[in-house]
């Protein structure tokens, strides 16, 4: 798989994404190939909640010359060197008109920063500090040949994996970070990819909605449409981003602490990974915040890897190919599809017999030559579901109180239900 998620990788770094633009509607069409994406435009100027949709901006040239003629600072070449969403100008000016519209890091001076001006009309270029630093006193020429469009629109995609039930499972991720490798394309690629290995599985028991959309903007835009279906059916939800690199999982909370999503991926990260961090609910961030705004706050939480803003190379040109892992990647589709496991499996359940513990050597559960280490583990897992399931707790309940792992008692369940043990309430 990582061979795969890397080879999309290269097709996708260099698009230029913004909140709208030929660069997300690229960006849907490739990952098309992986999820059965229906496309959707929204005009330019829709009023969703407190917010509006903005004018569709697309960028053919810019750079800046010096007196010489020479490009030094080109779009072309790094697309982050533009300031998201600048307005169109060709001008000559001086030094220090330039440098009113010109951005860098001096705490990380070989890194290009990325910026954007999304609601206020301004131009501007990023460079490198040492590149500022290097400047000379002369005549520059700047151009930028841009549109900004109020009768275009914003692209966003969606696909939906129906189930057996109608209670739902959200998979958001967004596509309006351009050249981003662990802040962008790693959310897209994972979720992608977990679409894939969904798919193949012919009887899930829920539902599974997956969409691809600008960040902050898009979500707003998709809960003035779907909020209250979502908050009629949604079980639980996840925000997919910064899951690329190879740092440890680190799980951000949705405000509901008792949420699903929330039991689900601590007990997961407890009984596989001696090493990640919690978080607990925070109103910054990405699209969670949105999900969790109080008059929705719906059940959506957000596994990454190193959190937004917790890794230096966070939003700079820094963020590049050298600091994603693809074999991470890989693992991150995989302890999602573990996440999908977990709440597929997760009943509650009744024990059918529950004065004094059953007889179960009778039912071939039990050694009959006494103690054997080989099937301990799971008899061990028999004995807590018989004395836990009393019809008020899950799975990931009876997990947590016995300290069994979970998709152990998971067979264990399935074993007692086979033997009228169990029923699912």
């Amino acid at each position: 798989m990582k061979e795969i998620i890397e080879k999309y990788f290269d097709r996708l770094f260099p698009i230029n994404r913004s909140l709208t633009g030929y660069g997300n509607r690229e960006t849907l069409k490739i990952l098309s190939e992986l999820v059965d994406l229906n496309i959707y435009e929204v005009p330019s100027g829709t009023s969703c909640f407190d917010w509006t949709v903005p004018p569709e901006w697309n960028i053919s040239e810019a750079w800046i010359k010096n007196s010489k003629g020479e490009i030094i600072v080109d779009f072309a070449k790094l697309n982050l060197h533009l300031l998201g969403y600048s307005e169109s100008i060709h001008k000559k000016m001086g030094l220090s008109e330039l440098k009113k519209h010109l951005h860098s890091l001096p705490d990380m001076p070989e890194a290009v920063p990325y910026l954007t001006s999304y609601y206020n009309r301004r131009w501007g270029f990023c460079l490198s500090y040492n590149q500022l630093l290097s400047l000379q006193d002369d005549e520059y020429e700047v151009y930028i040949d841009s549109t900004l469009d109020e009768k275009g629109s914003m692209s966003y995609g969606e696909a939906i994996l129906q189930g057996r039930e109608q209670k739902e499972i959200l998979f958001s991720t967004y596509i309006c970070h351009p050249s981003m490798a662990n802040n962008e394309l790693s959310g897209p690629l994972v979720t992608a990819f977990l679409y894939e290995e969904l798919k193949k599985r012919n009887n899930l028991r829920y539902t599974y909605r997956f969409i691809f959309i600008p960040e902050t903007i898009g979500s707003i835009y998709y809960l003035s449409k779907h909020g209250k279906h979502l908050k009629d059916n949604l079980l639980a939800g996840f925000v997919v981003t910064c899951i690329g690199d190879s740092g440890i999982f680190t799980y951000k909370r949705s405000r509901k602490k008792d949420s699903l999503p929330n039991k689900c991926v601590e007990l997961l990260l407890e009984q596989t990974e001696e090493k990640h961090i919690i978080h607990d609910f925070f109103p910054s961030g990405s699209d969670e915040r949105q999900y969790c705004s109080p008059g929705f706050n719906l059940p959506v939480g957000s596994l990454m890897r190193t959190m937004y803003g917790k890794y230096l190379e966070y939003h700079t040109s820094a963020d590049n190919k050298d600091f994603v892992s693809f074999k991470a990647m890989e693992e991150s589709v995989k302890k999602y599809l573990s996440i999908v496991d977990i709440i597929e499996n997760n009943h509650v359940y009744y024990n059918t017999n529950p004065f004094c513990e059953p007889q179960l050597g009778k039912r071939g559960l039990y050694p009959t030559l006494g103690s054997q280490k080989s099937i301990v583990g799971f008899l061990n897992a028999i004995q807590w579901l018989l004395n836990l399931a009393d019809g008020t707790k899950d799975l990931i309940t009876i997990s947590k109180i016995s300290n069994q792992p979970y998709f152990l008692l998971v067979d264990a369940a399935k074993t007692l239900v086979n033997k009228n043990l169990l029923e699912v309430i």
